[in-house]
């Protein structure tokens, strides 16, 4: 039994308050083994301990009363034994080692019950000469004990001995491992804490000492709150509790803080572990910290250089899917937020959208910008500024960090610490965790902690040293305004501030033209390509602002800006060197798309130039066009139509497609265009007007090739090789009629006046070859329309797309004609309506007419025979016909020029002469006979008596002409109808200017 105070400090208690209690177990006596016993005047055993049973494995009654030199030590030793024991009982203290040697006795194990755990192997050895023992008995041994013997007296007054005996081994053991812990514990470079039970601190080694400054005794007694901030106080006090209850080990526990003297946060791996006695009970918990602050910075490189990567991977595949320049801008933002930064804008040069090469400005960045893309991931404050506008409890409506809010690019974490910040979680975005011991606690955070609710974070935020703060809201894309009576909210300097210094990345909206000025750092960067780290203003919550420029091919192109709020982690030279590619690839991708789009909109505006102006007019039908180009993402095609007004009140119609993109298709469309209304003003037949084509569009890759055979002798390069497909048609107004030729084109389709009950059909014109491919003849069809009929003639891009097969297309076209009596301008919409017309995979070209045959009281129609007396009935057929039709006025000037080719076709030419008159927009008169000769106008000189005829039509006809009929000729003259302001050419004078 021993006696201790009931409390460690406090007054001296009297006996009475003493309290006795046994030792707890696993006190220094269990390690250092140690056995009593006393030995008697007459120097026999007469008292013998329980422990001396234990480390001896005799039993008391085995010992009790017999001599230990003669028990214990070997024969060759007793003399000695006698001697020294002689010299104890007479009274000296001694203290030594003394060898000894067990006897061969009965085995512990093999009585009823053990008293003890029996000699210890590896103190004792058995004697190799001693005899074989018997069954149930151990052999003889011997060993070394350390024996200290203390003199005492009797009761009688006769001198005695109490001896205290440890194992020897045992003891040199203890000695050996307190000596190696020593050095460990004070030798060892990683930090050492030892918490005891109450987790203060027992004992600090020297290299804690020297990081955190006091003494190793001057940490005795602190405790964890003495270091740390509470949540991480509990997060660590938490941890020791589980190891000394459990038993458990921690490892790895990561600790974030700073040292005294130092700014920079240090980072420390522990390992915890329960330190216990040897019989179970606990002592305290150990804690080796290893400073694992490189390690940790060799992380976050080796993360940082892995996220640059994947960021230029993720770059690569989705910046510049497309040739539209605010989408190439959008697409750098959607990898830039929140990947790399919380804010980030685009501004390219305003002369560059319009398609200028430079404009004032540009060289010393003062030019205009205009405000392309936008994105923000920090949208969530924006709720709560525009409460605090109003005053009032702050909203709960606000999204949550992660989050995207309305009007963002992309959802980032909110303005709350980031990972490697002072009282910020791990990187591994899980629980925060606390800081390593510390001689004074770190200072306060200046923001928000993470698992704040918006709420929390913004009052957080306003009451810090970072608030109050301005934050821009964002624009939707291409809105490019703001709501009005609303407070300014911008990223970086308020407009004022702006207007002096540049704006931030968020103070203008998209779709704004702005300027920087020229002293201003955006405008030097853009001056300079070189980029530049700008810091956040006082009050804002940008912390700092990237600001690199976009260069392409040696120019200049726009602004690229990169921000991060307050609270993030700042740029480093790596982050500037990531925003430069960034910005650099995105530049190349838009330069492309500028060059694309201007020459899309070169070739686009050259494809308008050659297509009809206005509405086309035609006499005997009701047009209506509609033209479609394909859209940014594909270059412009050849596509075109014509309507080509011809002599007789007759019309073609031309719709043709010219296989190929861009520039070179549009130009060559052009030429096949003009080639097309050249050979159709000669008034050739549709199967002769698509062979002269075929030739044409031959030379079109190969200028310098001029004969057929050097073309077929000479390789050519496919890419310049023109194709097209073509249909041509020729429609009389007197006759109804249509003649089609076509090469290589989609049918035309008619739908008659019965419409309503009947489909559209697909008119069975034979296809061809297209134009290009040489070598085949081309074939006619005439077909005779019904009065009021509906004729649509079109390109491929309306029936057929990516997605709609050519034969669904071309159903689809003739199921949206079923009601001719509409306008054709609503039919034309319908069409376009009900068919799949915005793929913009192609261009569009759609030509509908309406048929309008000329009505037969506006014909006049006679047949003479080849006698003088038929040019004064044609005067009279003339005149009469001009006066039912009530135009006397042109009475004089017709019969004039009717009898100059009616007697002309007597004079020149062969068989019966036929005599036409057509009424419409204008009077059309034709002379027909069976000659072959062509009419030719000559100048008469002075003293010819002929030769004026036709010199007289040309000067009193609005225009003439003749064309080759199947069966002779055709001479004809057209006059315009009189509209009571002008009275035309007088015949008279016109007589006598030819002489």
């Amino acid at each position: 039994m021993s006696e201790i105070p009931a409390r460690a400090a406090g007054p001296r208690r009297t006996p009475d308050e003493i309290v006795w209690q046994s030792s707890p177990a696993g006190s220094i006596y269990d390690y250092l083994r140690v056995a009593a016993f006393s030995i008697g005047p007459d120097g026999t055993v007469d008292q013998w301990s329980e422990r001396a049973e234990r480390l001896f494995g005799l039993a008391a009654e085995d010992v009790v009363g017999r001599d230990p030199v003669e028990t214990f030590v070997p024969p060759r030793l007793r003399g000695q034994g006698h001697r020294k024991l002689a010299e104890i009982l007479d009274g000296r203290e001694w203290t030594g080692i003394v060898p000894f040697r067990l006897p061969a006795r009965r085995d512990p194990a093999a009585r009823e019950a053990t008293l003890g755990e029996g000699p210890d192997p590896a103190a004792a050895r058995p004697d190799p000469g001693a005899p074989a023992s018997a069954p149930g008995h151990l052999p003889a041994q011997e060993g070394t004990a350390e024996i200290y013997v203390m003199p005492t007296r009797t009761e009688d007054g006769d001198l005695a001995a109490v001896c205290i005996a440890v194992d020897v081994r045992t003891l040199r053991g203890i000695e050996t491992d307190l000596a190696a812990s020593q050095a460990i514990f004070g030798q060892s470079p990683f930090g050492f804490v030892l918490f005891g039970t109450d987790l203060r601190i027992r004992r600090v080694n020297e290299r804690f000492a020297s990081v955190f400054g006091p003494p190793a005794r001057a940490h005795q007694g602190r405790a964890a709150e003495d270091y740390l901030v509470p949540a991480q106080r509990e997060r660590l006090e938490a941890a020791l509790r589980h190891v000394l209850e459990k038993g458990g080990a921690v490892n790895g526990l990561g600790l974030t803080g700073t040292v005294p003297g130092e700014d920079q946060p240090r980072h420390w791996s522990l390992d915890l572990y329960r330190v216990h006695s040897g019989t179970g009970r606990p002592l305290g918990v150990a804690a080796l910290a290893t400073d694992v602050t490189r390690r940790q910075a060799a992380a976050r490189e080796a993360a940082s250089a892995r996220r640059n990567l994947a960021l230029l991977n993720e770059a690569g595949s989705r910046i510049g899917n497309s040739l539209d320049l605010e989408t190439t801008a959008r697409e750098l933002l959607d990898v830039a937020v929140p990947g790399f930064c919380d804010l980030a804008s685009v501004d390219l040069y305003q002369a560059l959208l319009t398609g200028e090469e430079q404009a004032p400005g540009m060289i010393d960045g003062s030019a205009e910008l205009r405000r392309v893309a936008f994105a923000s991931a920090v949208a969530d404050v924006l709720p709560f500024l525009r409460q605090r506008e109003h005053g009032g409890a702050a909203p709960g409506t606000g999204t949550r960090a992660g989050t995207p809010g309305p009007g963002t690019g992309t959802g980032a974490p909110g303005p709350g610490p980031e990972a490697g910040a002072p009282g910020a979680g791990p990187a591994t975005g899980g629980p925060a965790q606390p800081p390593p011991p510390a001689a004074a606690p770190p200072p306060p955070c200046t923001g928000p902690s993470p698992e704040a609710s918006p709420e929390d974070r913004m009052r957080e935020w306003s009451a810090s040293p970072a608030g109050p703060f301005t934050v821009g809201r964002p624009s939707a894309p291409g809105t490019g305004r703001r709501e009005r009576g609303r407070p300014w909210y911008g990223y970086g300097p308020a407009p004022e501030e702006a207007r002096r210094h540049g704006a931030g990345a968020g103070s203008v909206d998209v779709g704004a033209v702005h300027r920087y000025p020229s002293e201003s750092p955006r405008a030097r960067v853009l001056r300079t390509a070189r980029s530049e780290l700008l810091p956040g203003t006082d009050g804002d919550l940008v912390q700092s602002t990237l600001a690199v420029p976009m260069v392409a091919h040696d120019k200049v192109v726009g602004l690229a800006q990169f921000a991060r709020t307050k609270g993030s982690e700042p740029f480093g030279e790596r982050d500037r060197a990531l925003a430069a590619e960034l910005a650099s690839r995105t530049a190349v991708f838009i330069d492309n798309a500028r060059l694309y789009r201007r020459e899309h909109e070169r070739a686009l505006l050259l494809q308008r130039s050659l297509l009809p102006p206005g509405e086309p007019e035609a006499a005997g039908l009701d047009i209506a066009c509609r033209y479609l180009p394909g859209n940014e993402a594909t270059e412009v095609g050849g596509d075109w139509f014509d309507v080509i007004e011809l002599p007789g009140h007759r019309t073609a119609l031309v719709v043709g497609d010219v296989m190929g993109r861009g520039l070179r298709a549009a130009a060559a469309m052009g030429e096949l265009r003009t080639a097309v209304r050249t050979l159709a003003l000669l008034d050739l037949e549709p199967a002769e007007v698509l062979s002269h084509l075929d030739e044409i569009a031959q030379g079109l890759g190969s200028p310098q090739q001029t004969t057929r055979p050097a073309r077929q002798d000479q390789d050519t390069d496919l890419a310049e090789v023109y194709l097209a497909t073509c249909v041509y048609a020729v429609y009389d107004s007197v006759t109804r009629r249509c003649t089609f030729a076509n090469a290589g084109h989609l049918p035309p389709v008619l739908l008659e006046p019965s419409g309503a009950q009947r489909p559209a059909l697909l008119l069975d014109v034979p296809p061809g070859m297209p134009l290009g491919v040489g070598g085949e003849p081309f074939e006619e069809v005439t077909v005779e329309l019904p009065e009021g009929a509906l004729l649509a003639l079109y390109t491929d891009g309306l029936v057929e797309s990516r997605h709609q097969p050519l034969d669904e297309g071309l159903l689809a076209l003739r199921n949206a004609l079923t009601d001719p009596g509409r306008s054709l301008e609503d039919i034309c919409d319908q069409v376009l309506r009900r068919l799949d017309t915005h793929h913009g995979e192609d261009d569009i070209a759609l030509l509908m007419a309406r048929v309008q045959g000329l009505p037969a009281e506006n014909v006049g129609d006679w047949t003479l025979p080849r006698d003088p007396q038929s040019v004064g009935k044609a005067r009279e057929f003339t005149r009469e016909r001009l006066a039912g039709w009530g135009l006397e006025a042109l009475a004089d000037t017709t019969e004039l020029l009717v009898s100059e080719l009616v007697t002309n076709a007597l004079r020149y030419g062969d068989g019966e002469i036929r005599l036409r008159l057509l009424l419409d927009r204008t009077l059309v008169c034709e002379v027909w006979d069976e000659g072959l000769v062509q009419p030719r106008r000559r100048r008469a000189k002075d003293t010819d008596e002929g030769g004026r005829g036709l010199q007289l039509v040309g000067l009193l006809a609005a225009s003439w002409g003749s064309r080759r009929t199947p069966h002779g000729k055709t001479v004809w003259f057209e006059l315009g109808l009189p509209d009571g302001e002008s009275n035309g050419v007088d015949a008279a004078e016109a007589l006598l200017s030819l002489f």
